[in-house]
C-alpha cells in the first residue's frame, strides 16, 4: 500500500534522500556541543585556561554553524520533497481517474474523489515531511544522546534509560487511543464535502423550495461529527505535554541530586553534570517528537489507504494489444447481448438483445422509464462492456477497437447535458479542438443553435458559466448536439437530448440531420413518438428487452405498447410511462 504511493516520489528522490542526511548531520553537531561545553567548564573555567576556552569555544561555534546550515538545508529539501510528492500524487490520481470506465467511477462518490485529491493528499504530504525530518532526527538524537550520556557516566545514564522505557510505554498507550479517533475522522470529510457539493450544485432547487435551513442543518451535523471526533482525539493527546514535563523535571531532579553527591565524592565533574542535563532534554524531547510523528503517520494511514485504493483501481475497459484504429462504417449489430452493471446480478439490465442497424439509418428508441434505453446505447461506444454476447460496429467487435478511435467515431449527447466554463467556441471545440469558427457555426446551424447564439451581444465568444447556468435547458441541449456534430462521427447518439426543445425546433433538427448528414447512423432516444416517428425504424424497449422493431406504420399495426402510447399522446399529452387505459 505505502509502496504504491512511494512510486510517485519520482524526480524528488534526491531531495528525499538529502533531507535525512542533513538531519543526521544536524543531530551530530548538536550532540557534540554539550560535550565541548563540559570540556570548557572542567578544563578551562575551573583552571582558568583562557586559551582552552577560546579553542573549544571556536569548535562550538563551528559545530553550531554546521548544525544551522544542516537544519536549513534539511528543511528546504524536506519541503521540496514533500510538496513534490504531493504534486505527483494528485497528478497520478487525476490521470488514473481519467482512465476509469463508467463502472469504475460508479464505485466512488464525487465528494469521495475530491476528498482524496485534496484533504487526503495533504495529510500524506504532512506525514511524509515529518517522516523525512523528525522521524530521522528524533531516533538519531535519542541514540546519540544516550550514547554520549553512557560514555560520561553509566549510573546517571541509567536514569534516562528507565525514564525512556516508562515514558515510551505511556506515550504508546496515548497514541494508540488517539490514532483510532483520527482514523474515524477523515472518512467523515466525504460526508462534509458531499453536503457542500450537493448544496452548491443544486442551489437553485434549494432556494426554490426554501430549504436553506434544512441544508444548513445537514451541513452542521456533518461538521459536528468531525468536530466531536477531533475533540476526543485532541483530549487524549493533551496528556502528552504534562506527562513529558513530569518526566523531564523528575529526571532533572534525580540527575541533580545524584550528580551533586557524585561531584562531592569527586566521581563526577561539574561540566559532566551540565552535559548530562543537556542530554536529558535531548533524549526526552526526541521521544516527544517521535510520538508526534507517530500521531501524524497514524492520522495519515486512513488517507494512504484511500489514495492507494484509487491508484490500485484498474479500468474494466482496456485497449487490445493490437487495436483497430479505423471504423469502416456506422453499421451496428447486437448479438445475443446480456448486460448488468454489477457482476452476479440476479437479473440483467439488458436481456437477449439481437439487433442489426445499417450504416446511415436513423433509428428511434422509445420505452418507459427504466426500460434500459440508455444502457443499450452506452454499449455502442463501449462506455460499458457487455456481460455476454457481443456488439459490433462496422462489422467488428467493439472490444477490438482502440477506445479513442471508437469514441472519436461515435458521438454521444448524454441525457445530462454538461457545459464547461469558457466561451461558446471553447465548449464547441470539445468536439474537435482544431475546428474553425466557420465549422463551429455550421454545426450550430444544423443543431438550430446559431439562431440564439447570434442574439447574444458577443455571439460565439459569449462566456458560459460553470455548468451552463447562464443558458436555458433547450439552449444547452442544442450546444451539446452541435459539439457532438463537430466530431463528424459515423454514429450519432442522442439520449433524450431534445426533451427541453420545443416541437418545431425538434422537427428542424431532425430534418437537418436527414438532409445534411445522411451517411451518419443516428440513434435517437425520445419519450415523444413525434420525435422518432419519421425515423427509418423504431425500437420499442420494455424491461430490458426489445418488444418491437420496425417502422412507425408497422409498429402501429403489430405492437400493442407502441399503439397505446401513440394514441395516448395524440389524444392529449401522454408519455411513454402513461399507457392508454391505465
Amino acid at each position: 500500500m505505502i509502496g504504491v504511493l512511494l512510486r510517485e516520489v519520482k524526480e524528488y528522490k534526491k531531495a528525499s534522500i538529502a533531507t535525512p542526511v542533513f538531519m543526521i548531520l544536524e543531530v551530530l553537531m548538536e550532540m557534540i556541543i554539550p560535550y565541548l561545553m563540559a570540556s570548557i567548564i572542567d578544563k578551562g573555567v575551573s583552571v582558568g585556561d583562557i586559551q582552552h576556552i577560546y579553542k573549544i569555544g571556536g569548535w562550538m561555534v563551528a559545530a553550531a554553524g554546521v548544525a544551522l546550515f544542516a537544519g536549513m538545508a534539511g528543511g528546504r529539501y524536506g519541503a521540496k520533497a514533500s510538496a513534490g510528492f504531493a504534486k505527483n500524487l494528485r497528478e497520478a490520481m487525476f490521470n488514473h481517474i481519467q482512465t476509469f470506465s463508467f463502472a469504475n467511477i460508479d464505485k466512488y462518490s464525487t465528494a469521495g474523489l475530491v476528498t482524496r485529491l485534496t484533504t487526503d493528499v495533504t495529510n500524506v504530504q504532512n506525514a511524509y515531511h515529518m517522516s523525512l525530518r523528525m522521524f530521522t532526527r528524533a531516533p538519531a538524537s535519542l541514540l546519540c544522546a544516550m550514547t554520549m550520556a553512557f560514555s560520561i557516566n553509566v549510573r546517571l545514564a541509567t536514569v534516562y534509560l528507565i525514564a525512556v522505557l516508562v515514558l515510551g510505554a505511556l506515550l504508546f498507550l496515548i497514541m494508540s487511543r488517539a490514532t483510532r479517533y483520527f482514523q474515524e475522522a477523515f472518512p467523515k470529510y466525504d460526508d462534509l464535502n458531499a453536503s457542500v457539493q450537493e448544496n452548491v450544485s443544486a442551489i437553485r432547487v434549494v432556494k426554490a423550495y426554501v430549504r436553506e435551513k434544512q441544508e444548513t442543518e445537514k451541513f452542521r451535523k456533518a461538521s459536528e461529527n468531525i468536530y466531536r471526533i477531533f475533540v476526543r482525539a485532541e483530549c487524549t493527546l493533551v496528556y502528552n505535554a504534562p506527562l513529558m514535563q513530569f518526566t523531564v523535571y523528575t529526571c532533572i531532579l534525580l540527575i541533580s541530586w545524584i550528580g551533586a553527591k557524585m561531584i562531592v565524592s569527586s566521581s563526577l565533574t561539574t561540566g559532566e553534570l551540565m552535559s548530562l542535563l543537556t542530554y536529558c532534554m535531548n533524549i526526552l524531547m526526541s521521544l516527544m517528537m517521535m510520538s508526534m510523528v507517530f500521531v501524524m503517520v497514524s492520522m495519515s494511514m486512513a488517507s494512504i489507504r484511500r489514495i492507494a485504493e484509487v491508484l490500485n483501481e484498474t479500468s474494466d475497459l482496456k485497449d487490445p494489444r493490437e487495436p483497430i484504429l479505423e471504423v469502416p462504417d456506422g453499421s451496428i449489430e447486437f448479438k445475443n447481448v446480456d448486460f448488468s452493471y454489477k457482476k452476479g446480478s440476479a437479473r440483467p439490465v439488458l436481456q437477449n438483445i439481437n439487433l442489426k442497424i445499417h450504416a446511415g439509418e436513423t433509428i428511434g428508441i422509445i420505452g418507459g422509464t427504466g426500460s434500459a434505453k440508455t444502457s443499450l446505447v452506452n454499449l455502442v461506444s463501449r462506455l460499458y462492456d457487455v456481460s455476454d454476447g457481443e456488439v459490433l460496429v462496422g462489422g467488428i467487435n467493439v472490444k477490438k477497437y482502440g477506445l479513442e478511435a471508437l469514441r472519436n467515431q461515435v458521438s454521444v449527447v448524454l441525457q445530462n447535458n454538461v457545459l464547461f466554463s469558457g466561451t461558446i467556441l471553447d465548449n464547441l471545440r470539445w468536439g474537435n479542438k482544431e475546428a474553425t469558427e466557420e465549422e463551429c457555426r455550421e454545426a450550430c446551424v444544423l443543431a438550430c443553435a446559431d439562431e440564439f447564439i447570434q442574439k447574444f451581444p458577443q455571439g460565439y465568444y459569449t462566456y458560459i458559466e460553470q455548468g451552463g447556468s447562464n443558458v436555458s435547458g433547450g439552449q444547452k441541449q442544442r450546444l451539446c448536439i452541435a459539439r457532438a456534430l463537430l466530431k463528424k462521427p459515423k454514429i450519432l447518439i442522442l439520449d433524450d437530448s431534445t426533451s427541453a426543445v420545443d416541437t418545431a425546433t425538434d422537427k428542424k433538427i431532425r430534418r437537418a440531420f436527414r438532409e445534411e448528414i445522411p451517411d451518419t447512423t443516428k440513434l435517437i432516444i425520445a419519450q415523444r413518438i413525434a420525435s422518432v416517428q419519421d425515423a427509418d425504424r423504431i425500437i420499442v424497449m420494455e424491461e430490458g428487452r426489445i418488444d418491437g422493431f420496425g417502422t412507425h406504420e408497422e409498429l402501429l399495426e403489430s405492437n400493442e405498447i407502441y399503439r397505446e402510447v401513440y394514441l395516448s399522446q395524440t389524444k392529449g399529452g401522454g408519455d411513454f410511462d402513461e399507457k392508454a387505459g391505465e
